[in-house]
């Protein structure tokens, strides 16, 4: 059995084998424009320029053009007449409603200071409590651990039993304290030249060698500094930390090590070296493993990348002698393999220390160090 369809009462079962070609070539133009303007907006199978009531009959004038676009706006802008105002404009005079801002809320903490709570303690709490100071209240929240009801000061005071003169109560705000003045510290008076001559000569005194924070030291003088440390027999520690370092500086420090064998502690911190050098001075320390502690954090990069830390970790693991390394790794992978082989050279240089070390170990020193 077939439902007879209806539209407002109309049986619609006439139209239903009509042809609607035909129909639409019954309209008119003007019927036409009036079928296609109702359409739906969001109907994915027309274009968007048929999905609207508007249409352009206007002819293209052309490529947009910006600056006669802009003149045309101003042009228009200035001759236009303003729209005079339906009511004329008094000083002075407020109209509509006038804002008001409401009442800021109390805070958090002082709505719960100022809510009662009501508890029934006992007769016997209610005694003890019922006239207890305030001071003496905080001094029970501390030894009951209530740490969120207190303040600094009165959490320390009362982990070491103490009581404050200044009682501050539950609404007590700790206070900073004024830092100490401290002196700034004193200039380093190691004058680079001298030092360079002393290196030199070799001289036997001159043991440790500390050039931070000179920052005026110039690329010859850096030079002649590593061609000397280069030669020298008797420098066991070169400090220079904060002393302006660059690649075109590091270059040198690379050949010193290549060629220095009784340097044990070298110090590159706070300058500007880049990953890259940063491995390249790593590998020169592995011809001689002479190198002890090597320290070189916060350059200019403070990420060495994943290509760098491993090429670092594969020379530290190539050396045997190193015992502290002074750069930070971001990637877990080389922080670990690295601390397990500072580990590893710790405790073989202890064994050596005590006169237990391994035969193949003990084979290449001579006095306790490698042989060279």
């Amino acid at each position: 059995m077939s439902t007879t369809r209806k539209l407002y009462g109309k049986d619609l079962s006439q139209y239903e084998n009509m042809d609607l070609d035909e129909l639409l070539e019954q309209l008119t133009p003007e019927e036409v424009d009036m079928l296609t303007s109702q359409v739906d907006p969001d109907d994915t199978l027309m274009p968007p320029s048929q999905r609207n009531s508007y249409r352009c009959e206007k002819r293209s004038t052309g490529p947009l053009n910006r600056k006669k676009l802009i003149e045309y706006i101003t042009h228009q802008a200035m001759n236009d007449p303003d729209r005079p105002e339906m009511v004329p404009y008094e000083s002075g005079k407020v109209r509509g409603k006038k804002w008001i801002p409401p009442p800021a809320p109390l805070s958090e903490n002082r709505e719960k200071l100022e809510e009662e709570i009501q508890l029934d303690l006992g007769d016997e709490y209610e005694t003890a409590l019922g006239d207890a100071t305030e001071n003496e209240l905080v001094d029970l929240a501390a030894i009951l651990g209530f740490h969120s009801m207190m303040n600094q000061d009165q959490y320390h005071a009362s982990e070491k039993g103490e009581r404050l003169d200044s009682a501050p109560g539950w609404a007590g705000v700790t206070r900073a304290t004024r830092p100490k003045p401290m002196a700034a510290e004193p200039p380093n008076m190691t004058d680079p030249e001298e030092s360079i001559e002393r290196l030199k000569r070799d001289d036997f005194e001159l043991l440790q060698l500390n050039l931070n924070n000179i920052k005026t030291m110039s690329d010859e003088q850096l030079k002649r500094l590593c061609e000397a440390v280069a030669e020298n027999t008797r420098l066991e520690s070169l400090m220079m930390a904060n002393t302006a370092l660059a690649d075109k500086h590091a270059e040198h420090f690379v050949t010193m090590l290549e060629k220095n064998n009784t340097l044990k502690e070298l110090s590159l911190e706070s300058n500007f070296i880049s990953p890259a050098m940063m491995a390249r001075l790593v590998k020169a320390m592995v011809k001689h493993n002479n190198i002890e502690a090597f320290r070189a954090a916060n350059q200019r990069a403070a990420v060495l990348g994943n290509k760098i830390e491993m090429e670092i970790t594969k020379h530290v693991e190539a050396n045997p002698n190193i015992l502290q390394l002074g750069i930070h790794f971001e990637f877990n992978d080389s922080r670990a393999r690295v601390s397990a082989q500072l580990q590893k050279n710790r405790d073989t240089y202890r064994l050596r220390r005590i006169g237990r070390a391994p035969r193949n170990v003990t084979a290449g020193l001579i006095g306790g160090r490698r042989a060279v």
